[in-house]
């Protein structure tokens, strides 16, 4: 029987990819949905770590870029700048947060996020 407290190395780096890989959305378009999606795809039936990391991963950027288009929409009130701004730098810190304290075997909640994937 599995201990609960216990992930191996190979589920921490997979769930460490999860959310690594939405850094691929600075040269692949879309490829910050699609990075997390493969690895999720890919391990989530193996190991229930990286079914929960990828879901927070693909939870997150999915809200972030529904953020991001609302932020569009609203540049014509200017304000869209300073969110879009705001939103990128916020989506960049919170990726290194989550992918270390995932390579620790520690749990992380992204914020405003939508939770689209149970």
């Amino acid at each position: 029987m599995r201990d609960i407290n216990y992930i191996n190395s190979e589920e921490q780096t997979f769930s460490m990819l999860c959310h690594l890989s939405a850094l691929s959305g600075a040269i692949i378009p879309l490829g910050h949905i699609l990075g997390p999606l493969i690895f999720w795809l890919i391990k989530k039936d193996q190991y229930p770590e990286v079914d929960r990391q990828g879901k927070d991963s693909l939870n997150f950027q999915i809200s972030m870029t529904l953020w991001m288009l609302v932020s569009g929409i609203l540049i014509l009130l200017v304000i869209g700048i300073f969110a879009l701004i705001a939103l990128g730098v916020l989506e960049l810190v919170m990726i290194i947060i989550a992918s270390v304290k995932s390579n620790n075997g520690e749990r992380f909640k992204y914020p405003l996020t939508i939770e689209f994937i149970k």
